[in-house]
């Protein structure tokens, strides 16, 4: 019996097909959540008392 390379070529491609619509998909994904707010440290506001 003779390898079907075909059959080989077409599930590289679909594996391929694959993972670049996962890597578009975590791409679309990232984009959509905001960014983290930076956490901001308040300044001591109380006056000197020197």
């Amino acid at each position: 019996m003779k390898p079907n390379y075909q059959y080989e070529k077409r599930q590289r491609e679909l594996e391929k097909k694959k993972k670049k619509a996962e890597k578009e998909h975590r791409k679309a994904v990232a984009n959509e959540t905001p960014p983290a707010p930076e956490t901001v440290i308040p300044q001591d506001t109380t006056p000197d008392k020197s």
